[in-house]
């Protein structure tokens, strides 16, 4: 399943390419098309792989340096967790992505909730439950990608994403002007 996008892929090219050799005997126009659409393909495999990979956007900035350069380094680890399982590495390799995201998850959300308490954020023990929440829910999946690693992967990393995005976009921006007005930059 994780595989799906390029296999199609390759079937589409292989099937191009036939369509054209094919059309260039035999005189069609066909052939251009077809032609046309393969050279489009290389193209359509970065837009497709784009479009998995998470990349900063300064709408997720919360105006706390630290904590945004933890948000950055958290997308960066999940895109490397990403690659791991996308690209067959070795399975130490992916195991290892898999234990950064996991562990710098817990380091940023340890960072995140002393600057809370320390400058008495009204929302602070909402808050530490969503991070409490999400902990468990990935611990989970980690007990099911031990014994089912190519059953839980793919769901583990959606939900990492998606978490991560929605809560810098909601939760953690409704903290940004509480700390930022505190001084905190």
């Amino acid at each position: 399943m994780q595989h799906l996008s390029t296999i199609i892929l390759a079937l589409l090219g292989l099937t191009l390419a036939t369509i054209a050799g094919f059309g260039f005997m035999s005189g069609s126009y066909l052939a251009w098309l077809a032609l046309i659409l393969l050279a489009l393909l290389p193209w359509l495999h970065n837009w497709i792989m784009a479009k998995r990979y998470l990349t900063w956007k300064e709408a997720y900035s919360v105006g706390i340096q630290t904590l945004d350069d933890d948000h950055k380094r958290l997308l960066y680890l999940i895109n490397t967790l990403d690659t791991a399982v996308h690209y067959q590495t070795d399975i130490a390799f992916e195991r290892q992505a898999l234990n950064e995201v996991v562990d710098y998850t817990q380091t940023h959300f340890a960072r995140e909730e002393k600057l809370m308490q320390t400058h008495q954020y009204p929302d602070y023990p909402d808050h530490k439950k969503q991070h409490e929440a999400m902990i468990a829910k990935v611990n989970e999946f980690v007990q099911h990608y031990d014994s089912d690693r190519d059953g839980t992967i793919e769901e583990l990393l959606n939900y990492l994403r998606e978490w991560l995005i929605h809560h810098i976009q909601g939760t953690d921006q409704n903290y940004s002007g509480y700390l930022t007005s505190r001084g905190v930059h």
